[in-house]
C-alpha cells in the first residue's frame, strides 16, 4: 500500500485531539478546516458543542448532499456527549461518509473514554493536545513556534519569552509572531527585553489584575500605557480570560490549603493567594457577566470590531464593575 501524504492524513475520514490546552485543539481543528478548503474552497464547516449533538444529529449532518460537497463536522467536548449520541457517533465510525471530516475534540481521562477507544479502534488519526505545564514543555514550544515560522531565535530568548509572558500558550504564539514580524534577522535576549520585559507596571496582566480587583482608572491606565507601548491586543484579552477564570474557578472549588487547590485547579500556590484577595465582591453572575465581556472583546481585537482599544477598553470597564458587585470599595 501506498503511504499517504501528510495532506492525505489530515484529511483522514475522521480525527481524534485529545487533550486539554486550548490553543493546540483550535488548531488541531484549523489544520483540518485548511486541508479541506485547499481541495474545496466551498467546504461546508460546523463547529458544534456536545450539547449541540443530539441522538440523530450526526446523521443528518452527514447525510449524501445533492452536490457532494466537502464537509467539516467538529464535535468540541465530546467526552460530555450523551449516551444515546455516543451510539450514533460510534456506529458512524464503523462506516463514515465520503467527502466527510469528522473531528472530535476530547480533553482524555475517564469520562467519555469508551467513545475515544472505539475511535482509536477505528483507526481515527488522533493528534495530541496536552495541557503544557512544565517550563520545560513551554519552552519547547516557543522554540517550535519559532521554527514554524522559519526564523531563528536564540536560546537565551525563547526562554527570556517564556519568563516574560508565563504559561499561556496562545500569549506565547502571539508573542512569536509579534517579534517575527517586527523584527529582522536573529531575535535574541536583548529584543525580548525591548518587547516584554522590563515593563511590569505595563503588562497585560497588570491591567487584568487591576480589572479584576475592581480597580477600573488604574486598570484603563494601565491599559492605555500598554496599548501605547505595542502590547498586542490578543495579549491583553488573554490574561483577561485568565484574570476572570481564576476568579471563577476559585470561587467554585472546596476550600482548603493552598497547596491543595493548586493541585485541584492546576495553579501555582501563590497565584490562590491572590486570587483569594481578588475574589472579594465576585458572584457567579459577574463571573458569567464578565466572560461575556472577555468574549465580546475577543472578538473585536481579532477583526469583528472596527477599534481594539474600545473593544478592551469596554471589557475593561465591565469587568471592573462585576468586581464590586457587591458593594466592592
Amino acid at each position: 500500500m501506498a503511504r499517504k501524504s501528510a495532506y492525505e492524513d489530515v484529511l483522514a475520514p475522521v480525527t481524534v485531539a485529545v487533550g486539554q490546552e486550548e490553543l493546540l485543539l483550535d488548531r488541531a481543528v484549523q489544520e483540518v478546516v485548511a486541508a479541506a478548503r485547499s481541495a474545496d474552497a466551498d467546504t461546508d464547516v460546523r463547529d458544534l458543542t456536545s450539547d449541540q449533538v443530539q441522538p440523530g444529529t450526526l446523521a443528518e449532518l452527514t447525510s449524501p448532499s445533492l452536490f457532494a460537497e466537502r464537509k467539516v463536522v467538529v464535535v468540541r467536548n465530546a467526552q460530555d456527549l450523551s449516551a444515546d449520541t455516543v451510539k450514533d457517533v460510534k456506529a458512524y465510525l464503523s462506516a463514515p461518509a465520503e467527502e466527510i471530516t469528522l473531528v472530535l475534540l476530547h480533553v482524555g481521562g475517564a469520562k467519555g473514554k469508551a467513545l475515544l477507544d472505539a475511535a482509536r479502534k477505528a483507526g481515527a488519526r488522533e493528534v495530541a493536545c496536552p495541557k503544557m505545564t512544565k517550563p520545560a514543555d513551554r519552552l519547547a514550544f516557543v522554540r517550535q513556534e519559532f521554527r514554524a515560522t522559519g526564523r531563528s531565535a536564540t536560546p537565551e530568548a525563547c526562554q527570556a519569552l517564556v519568563d516574560a509572558i508565563g504559561s499561556d500558550l496562545r500569549e506565547l504564539a502571539s508573542a512569536v509572531s509579534q517579534l517575527v514580524a517586527d523584527v529582522e534577522g536573529t531575535i535574541d535576549e536583548a529584543v525580548v527585553g525591548r518587547y516584554y520585559t522590563g515593563r511590569a507596571e505595563a503588562s497585560s496582566f497588570t491591567v487584568a489584575d487591576r480589572a479584576v480587583e475592581g480597580r477600573t482608572a488604574e486598570a484603563l491606565e494601565a491599559l492605555r500605557w500598554s496599548l501605547s507601548t505595542g502590547v498586542a491586543p490578543v495579549l491583553i484579552t488573554s490574561a483577561l480570560a485568565q484574570g476572570v477564570r481564576a476568579i471563577g474557578k476559585l470561587s467554585s472549588a472546596r476550600g482548603g490549603r493552598p497547596a491543595d487547590l493548586a493541585r485541584e485547579l492546576g495553579m501555582p500556590p501563590w497565584k490562590i493567594d491572590r486570587v483569594r484577595q481578588q475574589m472579594r465582591g465576585w458572584t457567579p453572575d459577574g463571573v458569567a457577566y464578565a466572560l461575556q465581556a472577555v468574549a465580546e472583546a475577543d472578538a473585536g481585537v481579532k477583526g469583528g470590531g472596527d477599534d481594539p482599544e474600545y473593544a478592551l477598553e469596554k471589557a475593561v470597564v465591565a469587568i471592573a464593575r462585576a468586581a464590586r458587585s457587591r458593594g466592592r470599595g
